[in-house]
């Protein structure tokens, strides 16, 4: 009896527990719920905007692209800023912090190294430089831009509805200035900027292997500078060490534009696509935006935290880019004092470096102090390589993006261009990064042309690091504007770049020779030659293309090399031979590619290098895929033959693939497939913090097919996240430009409340592209900026 009374008591609390428990939790939701519906961007109705002369109007069409219409330039821009900020005010902040190296100051001492690199990479330094060069207008531009960001800041402040992010991390954003702007500016450059690490890899390959091992690591090797190999071995600088090989960006961070002449369209006027490819995130790099005023009506993207619109279209042309790639950061081998490190020889004395003092603020941290020292030729970058005091010798770099540059100018007058010859006027001033720039008019002209600074060398091409001692190395000046590639309305009816080699052996200048593989480049091109009858919906479809071409030189040689070895591998074999050789998801003849292809370099080079200098190599492919070559032909390298030769090389990563395959997905072939593995992913910054934080900040992952070299951008990292591709797909039909089509994931709302936070993603994934009027009255959550 007394244990019945018991039990019935027992479950009594236990139930009252439970209720009281689940009172709490939902409490807790509906505090959670309104604490992240209060900092929503209001979309609709009206706000006070003082800063503004004139009352103006924005409209988020269905899918939130704001069509922002004032009464003037000033009003207009200011709009753009309230706006962005509105949407995007976290990601602005975090941008301008991690190009300015202001991280820690927010997030702690896990961000003082990185916080480190970027102080050294100079690029809010080079953003103060640039801004005398800017002419007033736009200057003013950005002032009205910084004005509207602040108004909505300060609006936010006073309303205690910043966005939760700010709330997560316990603080306040501080006021927008100009400089943040261009500073974002000069990130992207850094995005798209060069190959100082490969220079840094290589002048340790020539230190650490011999010479007939290091030239097989080069793409060409440099036989032209007897000097310059000399000094690479004679003063070696430190490479290997610890560096944290996250902060190089992708080593290409590439793109497809195209343009086509009417002669070769159903419509008899052009047509222009474009796809940067750069890393996929929630909330996008993009964000998509329509301004009009009675001075413009233009359409397209620009980066949070930046005026203007630099890729789209406006009433008269379209234009679009991809990156040139060119070699425009070189690195030096300093000699400092042994007396003073802060003194550098150059011809024969000791010449003093500027020193940079950036103290570095930690949140819940003491400041800690950090110089950046700069030579004559740039700052000294050895510091992020290794922590080493006196070392003999540094490393300096030289680069085109930290000195005073004009791009936002370009972008501005982009903007207002009516035609080829306004348009090639404004690139005058858009000088880093080096950019593939395609063009189309309504009059019919399409244009292309490779913009940007390219250094010309006094000595050597840019492969190697050179003597910082002498005054036989250095820049001499840029290739001459008149001089860069060029194409105005070719007889072939179109121009296509993918970051391959847009020059041959006649051009006169050095560009680089790490151009992108060609996989993309010939695919588009075989599709463009191939009708001329071509249409909007054909460039929609080919920027979804997932044929492989990469596969098409390879795979027959790499099947037959393994068969003559062992009979193992049928199976996979017979799978792959019997591949139509398109990426689709739906296959398992994919995966096994892709998955032995970047197995290769992983087999034969990783356990040669330090893991730090390995991840800083960029090219792997590109130096495996040339050692295949040579093997198939007959002609094996030192690498291949001292692993044992071409058949061993391709058995074992093949076996490493299988095992990993099956690991993953089972021993039944017909299981396998390419999008059980590669799954598009759009992480938020915060993500990584927390397993909760990713579970809403997320979207859920998306089977995909296409790869990195195919026409459908799609590069995963290793464990299958699909986390680089086409951030904006953009086409313009040029016989009606009152509207274009556009698709940009995840979504232009960086608010996890928004209907417009994740709601491109399918449509990423499937290529359905949504049609963006210019002129037509816009329907949707129209919200009045009131002027007081």
């Amino acid at each position: 009896m007394r244990e019945k009374v018991k039990n019935k008591r027992w479950l009594k609390w236990l139930i009252a527990t439970l209720g009281v428990l689940v009172i709490i939790i939902v409490a807790l939701l509906i505090f959670i719920n309104v604490f992240l519906n209060k900092s929503k961007p209001l979309i609709e109705g009206e706000v006070a905007v003082e800063i503004l002369d004139n009352d103006a109007t924005v409209i988020r069409d269905e899918i939130g692209v704001p069509h922002i219409k004032a009464n003037t330039d000033a009003d207009l821009y200011r709009a753009q800023g309230y706006v962005q900020a509105q949407d995007r005010m976290f990601q602005m902040d975090l941008s301008r912090r991690q190009a300015s190296g202001q991280l820690a100051e927010v997030i702690g001492a896990d961000a003082v190294d990185t916080d480190k690199f970027f102080r050294t990479f100079s690029l809010r330094d080079a953003a103060e430089k640039s801004w005398d060069g800017y002419d007033q207008q736009a200057q003013q531009v950005l002032e009205w831009y910084a004005e509207g960001v602040n108004a909505y800041m300060e609006e936010a402040k006073e309303n205690g509805n910043l966005s939760f992010e700010f709330s997560i991390l316990g603080y306040e954003p501080t006021e927008w200035t100009p400089i943040d702007s261009l500073t974002i500016g000069k990130f992207m450059a850094y995005d798209l900027g060069g190959h100082w690490n490969t220079l840094a890899v290589r002048h340790w390959t020539l230190n650490e292997f011999p010479e007939d091992k290091a030239r097989e690591l080069f793409i060409e090797y440099p036989e032209n500078a007897p000097a310059i190999l000399a000094a690479n071995k004679q003063q070696q600088v430190q490479v290997a060490g610890e560096f944290d090989a996250s902060v190089i960006p992708p080593e290409f961070n590439g793109s497809n534009n195209w343009v086509v002449s009417g002669d070769k369209t159903a419509s008899g006027k052009p047509l222009l696509a474009d796809d940067p490819h750069l890393g996929l995130s929630t909330p996008s790099i993009w964000y998509q935006m329509h301004l009009e005023s009675p001075d413009q009506n233009v359409s397209g993207v620009i980066f949070a935290g930046v005026p203007g619109i630099i890729l789209g279209h406006n009433e008269e042309i379209a234009w679009g880019v991809t990156n040139v790639g060119p070699d425009v950061q070189d690195l030096y081998i300093e000699t400092p004092n042994p007396e003073n490190p802060t003194q550098f020889e150059y011809e024969g004395e000791w010449e003093q470096a500027e020193v940079r003092k950036e103290p570095i603020k930690i949140k819940d941290g003491e400041t800690e102090d950090f110089e950046v020292l700069v030579t004559r030729h740039g700052p000294v970058v050895s510091n992020i390589l290794y922590d080493k005091e006196q070392p003999s010798a540094v490393f300096s770099m030289q680069w085109t993006a930290l000195e005073p540059t004009l791009e936002l100018q370009a972008v501005l007058n982009f903007n207002k261009a009516s035609n080829w010859e306004e348009f090639e006027l404004a690139l005058e001033d858009f000088q880093a990064p080096a950019q593939n720039f395609v063009f189309a008019s309504t009059d019919g002209t399409i244009a292309y042309k490779a913009n940007g600074r390219i250094p010309i060398r006094k000595s050597g091409d840019g492969q190697l690091p050179v003597p910082g001692n002498s005054a036989d190395y250095g820049w001499e000046g840029y290739v001459p504007f008149d001089e860069l590639p060029r194409s105005v309305n070719p007889e072939n009816g179109f121009i296509a770049t993918a970051n391959n080699e847009v020059i041959d052996d006649s051009y006169p200048y050095h560009i680089t020779d790490f151009w992108a593989q060609p996989y993309r480049y010939e695919r588009i091109a075989e599709v463009l030659e191939a009708s001329d009858d071509l249409t909007a919906e054909d460039m929609m479809k080919l920027q979804m293309d997932q044929k492989n071409l990469y596969a098409a030189e390879f795979l027959e040689d790499m099947i037959a090399t393994v068969r003559d070895s062992t009979k193992d591998y049928d199976e996979v074999l017979s799978l792959l031979e019997k591949w139509d050789q398109v990426d689709s998801k739906e296959q398992g003849a994919p995966l096994v590619f892709h998955k032995w292809i970047k197995q290769l370099p992983e087999t034969l080079l990783a356990d040669e290098f330090p893991k730090d200098v390995y991840k800083m190599l960029d090219g792997k492919n590109h130096i495996t895929d040339e050692m295949m070559r040579d093997a198939f032909a007959g002609n094996a390298g030192v690498w291949v033959s001292e692993y044992g030769g071409a058949e061993k090389w391709l058995v074992d990563s093949l076996e490493t693939v299988v095992a990993e395959i099956e690991e993953e997905q089972g021993n039944d072939l017909s299981d396998w497939s390419w999008g059980e593995d590669h799954q598009l992913t759009f992480p938020h910054p915060l993500a990584g913090a927390s397993p909760i934080f990713a579970e809403f900040l997320n979207p859920d992952p998306v089977p995909i097919g296409g790869s990195n070299i195919t026409v459908q951008a799609a590069a995963s990292t290793p464990d299958g996240d699909v986390d680089h591709g086409a951030s904006w797909r953009f086409v313009a039909d040029l016989a009606d430009l009152s509207s274009a089509y556009h698709i940009v994931g995840p979504g232009l709302s960086g608010h996890m409340k928004s209907d417009y936070f994740h709601n491109q993603v399918d449509d990423w994934a499937q290529g359905d592209f949504h049609e963006t009027e210019i002129e037509e009255e816009v329907k949707g959550s129209t919200l009045i900026l009131n002027a007081e």
